[in-house]
């Protein structure tokens, strides 16, 4: 099926709790996997603006992620350290493997990259910066709660 980017909603929400939410400001998607009608993973065309984030440092437990970059630079923050990835550079995210990760457009231009995950029933995704796990609902996607199970 063939996209025309025009017609694919941006979306600059987010589904973190409140106290969170400020982390991402910048950000804004383009669900193209969606729009193509997929339904085993999802793929979002992502822009990021200057010294905005992709998401707050985090790991699934059960679903891959996959980045491109298309234009700009960003920065991947791991356990490991910082990484500066320019366009034509990739990077992936086994399920499972306990290494937070995240995206920061540290320059002054706007940033896109492709991102890539598929839709594992029952990921969760645990967050090691912010007490803040994501859990899967019965029905698909995630509710948070703080570490010790209190709701958000």
């Amino acid at each position: 099926m063939v996209i025309d980017l025009s017609t694919v909603p941006v979306s600059q929400g987010t589904g973190y709790p409140a106290p969170f939410r400020t982390k991402v400001a910048g950000r804004s998607r383009q669900r193209v996997g969606n729009a193509a009608g997929l339904t085993n993973f999802g793929v979002n065309l992502t822009t990021l603006a200057p010294n905005a984030q992709s998401a707050l440092r985090h790991w699934h437990s059960h679903q891959d992620e996959f980045i491109y970059v298309v234009s700009g630079e960003l920065v991947l923050v791991t356990d490991v350290g910082e990484t500066l990835l320019k366009p034509g550079m990739m990077a992936g995210f086994p399920a499972r493997v306990a290494d937070g990760h995240h995206l920061i457009n540290r320059s002054n231009e706007i940033s896109i990259y492709l991102e890539i995950g598929d839709r594992t029933p029952g990921d969760r995704a645990e967050y090691p910066d912010d007490d803040l796990l994501a859990l899967p609902k019965a029905e698909g996607g995630y509710y948070f709660t703080q570490r010790n199970g209190q709701a958000y």
